[in-house]
């Protein structure tokens, strides 16, 4: 009776770690691991053990036998990895480094990490494996956890369960916080590089890809990053307005974070109240008229770039219809067995035309590049050119109407005040997380590497990045001796207006304290930046 990971997978690897048998594919350090789209178990090599249940911080692993309805079709999922990549199986310590550790005579650490997310909440995680090491954690956001509390969706409440580990983290010993501080601004990286041993950056990779064509700036015009900040109660979108008062909206795209999108729009609004969805997104959800969310690719279903397991969470869903524009051809000769499945599973949905008639849908539409954008003073559609090498679809010009367009075409880094920037790829240039040309600074996560990967692809990450850090302690090639003197009251001096670990314990408390009063995980009404260090915690 084999274990089996489900959608809820973030990609942590603590449970790869913990099976004593390595039936859990890939390996943090095996090539498949950055782009895998989960973790899977081995059914085969499964011994049933449930050493991974326990290791697992998202809830994501259950028995085969224990699986909800929805679940089910993990089973094949996991077992379909394992046909795919049958020589995936190699021994994890053999290929994982260990984390170097210092000695008693090494320079004291204390350690900055520009970031709050789960990139730096890993990278915190690392350092304080080491005795005597203090980090201080900085965000420029009052809250932390980063895409966890403000990207991930409120409907996917088993992924954000990753900040229960974040929690122990906070517990460690040497852990401080200082939120509500805009690295860059307020602080520059040479405040920091006199003040700690060592500055790790992890500040992701949030800046959308510009969409390129006319009429994309008309008014009606966004991106899905923005709309996915925006439910999710970002401080610095509360105020941004979305158009929900036609039947259709537009997202151009076919990533994860698009799926998000057309989810939340045609999810009912009273199964969201459920959720820990923003207050302010929910009131609007409410009153929404939209009926219809059209996600265009410009390629085949064969390059969709949402991930299999996102496609089968959605197709579960039974008070939506999900629908393709038209027909989905064989898989092509050269996909993997995951893909033909995945193709499969495309094939199985009804077309638009076919599909019955009332209801809230998703419709998914290939082989549709976007061409303008329609509208004089507000977006009113999208013309589209269709691609002859689709036989199913006529090869010429069509028009969507639509109150609301999305834009969800990938992410880059954003410029990163006193690092170099390689503004090609949008992230810091770095061997192995050292900085180029700046020593003592490191990177860590997507400014690292690009946006790739899931949650917990940044512990190993991490453990990259830190190990190189650790490295230059010992080699002594990393000298600077942080300031002296007692580290919280420092930080109240460097930083009076700034947030510690007991204010935002003080908010985690009475956001869920208030998500209890109304049956939620939570209600974010504290999200807001610049609260005084020892005030009340109020909005």
């Amino acid at each position: 009776m084999p274990h089996v990971i489900t959608q809820a997978c973030c990609g942590d690897a603590a449970c790869v770690f913990a099976c004593p048998v390595n039936a859990i594919q890939p390996n943090p350090a095996d090539e498949l691991f950055v782009s895998a789209e989960m973790l899977y178990i081995d059914p085969k090599t499964c011994v049933d053990c449930g050493a991974c249940v326990a290791a697992c911080p998202v809830g994501a692993i259950s028995k085969d036998s224990k699986l909800a309805a929805d679940q089910l079709p993990f089973v094949e999922i996991n077992r379909l990895f394992h046909e795919a990549h049958p020589g995936a199986s190699r021994p994890v310590q053999a290929i994982v480094p260990s984390l170097i550790k210092l000695a008693e005579g090494d320079t004291p650490l204390r350690v900055a990490i520009v970031g709050a997310g789960p990139a730096g909440m890993y990278a915190a995680d690392e350092l304080l494996k080491q005795d005597g090491v203090e980090v201080v954690v900085y965000d420029r956001l009052s809250t932390p956890y980063g895409l966890v509390r403000s990207g991930v969706a409120p409907d996917h409440q088993m992924t954000k369960g990753v900040d229960k580990l974040f929690r122990h983290i906070e517990d460690l010993p040497g852990f401080h916080y200082a939120l509500g501080v805009d690295v860059g601004e307020s602080v520059r990286h040479a405040d920091l590089a006199a003040r700690y041993s060592a500055v790790v950056y992890a500040t992701g990779a949030s800046e959308d890809r510009p969409l390129h064509l006319p009429g994309a700036n008309l008014p009606g015009v966004s991106s899905a990053t923005r709309f996915v900040a925006w439910y999710n109660g970002h401080p610095s979108y509360d105020n941004v307005d979305f158009d929900l008062s036609h039947r259709r909206v537009v997202i151009i795209g076919n990533g994860n974070v698009a799926l998000d999108a057309a989810r939340i729009l045609t999810t009912d609004p009273s199964e969201l109240a459920k959720s820990d969805i923003s207050d302010v997104a929910l009131t609007a959800l409410r009153q929404s008229r939209v009926e219809e969310v059209v996600l265009l690719g410009r390629r085949g279903p064969e390059h969709a770039a949402f991930t299999l397991p996102e496609l089968v969470g959605l197709m579960a869903r039974r008070d939506l219809q999900v629908v393709v524009a038209s027909e989905i051809p064989p898989a092509p000769e050269w996909a993997d067995v995951q893909l033909r499945h995945k193709l499969d599973l495309l094939r199985s949905l009804p077309t638009s035309e076919a599909a019955g008639k009332g209801g809230r849908r998703i419709v998914l539409q290939f082989w549709s590049s976007p061409t303008h954008l329609t509208g004089q003073d507000v977006v009113e559609g999208v013309n589209i050119r269709n691609s002859a090498t689709n036989p199913t679809v006529d090869d010429g010009p069509t028009h969507l109407s639509a109150g609301l367009v999305l834009t969800s075409v990938g992410y880059r880094g954003s410029l990163v005040r006193d690092l170099p920037f390689d503004h090609d790829k949008g992230s810091v240039p770095h061997q192995s997380g050292r900085v180029d040309g700046v020593p003592g600074t490191y990177v860590v996560g997507w400014i690292k590497r690009g946006p790739r990967g899931f949650i917990g692809t940044n512990k190993s990450c991490a453990r990259e990045t830190v190990n190189s850090l650790l490295e230059d302690v010992t080699s002594g090639a990393l000298n600077a001796a942080p300031a002296a003197g007692h580290l919280p009251t420092l930080l109240r001096r460097w930083h009076p207006d700034s947030l510690d670990l007991a204010a935002w314990r003080r908010i985690d408390e009475e956001e869920v304290a208030l998500g209890l009063l109304h049956g939620r995980p939570r209600v974010k009404k504290l999200s807001r930046v610049g609260f005084s260090r020892g005030s009340e915690v109020t909005r």
